[in-house]
């Protein structure tokens, strides 16, 4: 499993924006393959940055997802959406993997 992590640089001015775009991510992600962690506007300290968050089997999985999210009505209305709006100035994509399994609490002897 990985974990794709989106860092958006948004409008400050169309938060609001950002928020109907992530509302829409929250039923076109499911339903295409990927597991949503979530999306994350900004509340505290930078006004800027946002974050999308998603987990899916592997990066062959994360090519086939997309692929469906393109052909997706709503995926696609939703990138027109934000092309219309200009409300993201900056997209970056980071995958990671899960380094601390099994969660859990230290046992010290």
């Amino acid at each position: 499993m990985i974990t794709c992590v989106i860092r958006y640089q948004i409008d400050p001015t169309k938060q609001e924006q950002f928020g109907q775009y992530a509302r829409v991510w929250g039923q076109a992600i499911p339903r295409n393959g990927a597991r949503l962690v979530g999306y994350y506007a900004p509340h505290e300290g930078s006004a800027t940055t946002a974050y999308g968050i998603y987990d899916i089997e592997s990066l062959a999985a994360y090519e086939a997802y997309r692929a469906r999210l393109r052909a997706d009505p709503l995926g696609q209305e939703n990138y027109r959406f934000a092309q219309q709006e200009k409300f993201i100035l900056r997209e970056d994509r980071l995958f990671l993997k899960l380094a601390s399994a099994p969660h859990g609490e230290l046992v010290t002897p």
